[in-house]
């Protein structure tokens, strides 16, 4: 195996672990995920013929061990008096369902996607979301799943995934209104 893809591939490992982290949520479950897929490029090294970025071929390849790292969380027991998630996002709704404050309108958020601090407090809102809210939201936007795919994995009616979806938008749509928008 010539040394250079492999470097190249080790190289690439803080990214894949940040994306994993961000998806599943679980330093430990990034982690194997991340060590799966570089173990399936080393070893299907053959299979990348350069038509695609290097980078886009390995997140394509953890994409896969990461919704394998889903399911098999999904068919772990859950501990008893877990909490409903959600309840702290109620609170920026009145009782008909509307804002109790809206958020101000974006200047120019087109440009903001490009910048790194705005990525890094789009991180930042993401792992203040709870835990399978942010699982959904990510299964959706990152890893582009169908809302009946994503109610497989995680064990919620269609309804319900549409609800955590809206409040994770309306959620990161408020913290970066004040983590990044306001500054």
């Amino acid at each position: 195996m010539p040394e250079d893809f492999r470097t190249q591939v080790e190289s690439l490992r803080p990214y894949l672990l940040r994306y994993a982290g961000l998806q599943l949520r679980n330093a430990e479950a990034a982690e194997d995920a991340v060590q799966e897929a570089l173990l399936a490029a080393l070893a299907g090294q053959a299979g990348f013929a350069g038509r695609s970025n290097l980078r886009t071929w390995l997140t394509g390849i953890l994409k896969h061990k990461i919704v394998d790292a889903i399911r098999k969380s999904g068919r772990e027991v859950r501990a008893p008096g877990a909490e409903e998630e959600g309840a702290e996002f109620d609170a920026l709704f009145d009782e008909r369902g509307h804002w109790a404050q809206p958020p101000g309108a974006w200047e120019h958020p087109e440009g903001a996607l490009e910048q790194k601090q705005f990525l890094a407090a789009l991180e930042a809102c993401l792992r203040a979301l709870p835990e399978r809210t942010a699982r959904a939201f990510m299964m959706r936007e990152h890893l582009g799943l169908e809302t009946g795919e994503i109610c497989k994995e995680l064990g919620i009616t269609a309804t319900h995934c549409w609800v955590m979806l809206y409040r994770a938008r309306m959620a990161l749509r408020l913290c970066l209104q004040e983590n990044w928008f306001a500054k």
